[in-house]
């Protein structure tokens, strides 16, 4: 019974990709080739890069710091255990 089980989610991981593949679309008439575009149209087609990008590495900062100091905090609480039983358990000879 496991083995057909595990047998079975192996054939399905290996046919997923193929399932989930669907036709590419149909190309509308009008586009045939690739069309360069030499510059934006307007003001509104660009991406504000350098804000998204520093947006971004802060983010990851604010989550890396978070990180040290949540493993800080809980190395403290743990040191502060350790003592505490160290102080209730008599040393030995």
């Amino acid at each position: 019974m496991k083995r057909s089980l595990m047998l079975a989610l192996f054939v399905l991981t290996l046919a997923a990709p193929a399932l989930a593949q669907t036709p590419p679309p149909s190309k509308p008439a009008a586009q045939d080739g690739f069309v360069p575009v030499d510059a934006p149209v307007t003001g509104q087609d660009t991406i504000p890069a350098p804000r998204l990008v520093a947006i971004a590495y802060g983010f990851i900062w604010v989550v890396i710091f978070g990180y040290v100091w949540s493993v800080r905090s809980r190395l403290a609480h743990v040191e502060r255990e350790l003592e505490a039983v160290s102080r209730r358990v008599p040393e030995r000879k």
